[in-house]
């Protein structure tokens, strides 16, 4: 069964940075983990959840919420079946709980596997 386990959130003060990542394990038989498109989510208390970021290499698209473009980057490591998310100059309105997702394909219908998330606090 595939689980997606992730760490790295936290408390930090506004300009500061973060680190999140998010190890994907068991994945479905037949597939690699470059098959995945691998994206960040985030939500804060009483708001939808929001794409971050996402980057998927069968289509070689990586793409960024307008609010954390030039600050937050994400990046794999496809050896270690991993998915980073740097954070950098971080923002009060950044602070909420962030989850990782990876999607694949099945006859172009999307499965979503989601990992448990992990709080970001920005905070003076």
């Amino acid at each position: 069964q595939l689980q997606i386990v992730e760490s790295g959130g936290g408390l930090v003060q506004p300009g500061g940075s973060l680190r999140l990542s998010c190890v994907v394990r068991g994945l479905i038989s037949g597939t690699t983990f470059k098959d995945y498109a691998m994206s960040f989510y985030r939500q804060a208390p009483g708001e939808a959840r929001e794409l971050v970021a996402l980057n998927r290499m069968t289509t070689h698209t990586t793409n960024y919420a307008d609010s954390v473009k030039g600050r937050f980057t994400i990046s794999r490591d496809n050896d270690a079946n991993t998915v980073f998310l740097q954070m950098d100059n971080l923002k009060p309105e950044d602070t909420a709980t962030y989850f990782c997702n990876a999607r694949r394909w099945v006859v172009s219908r999307p499965i979503d596997y989601w990992g448990q998330g992990t709080q970001v606090t920005v905070s003076s």
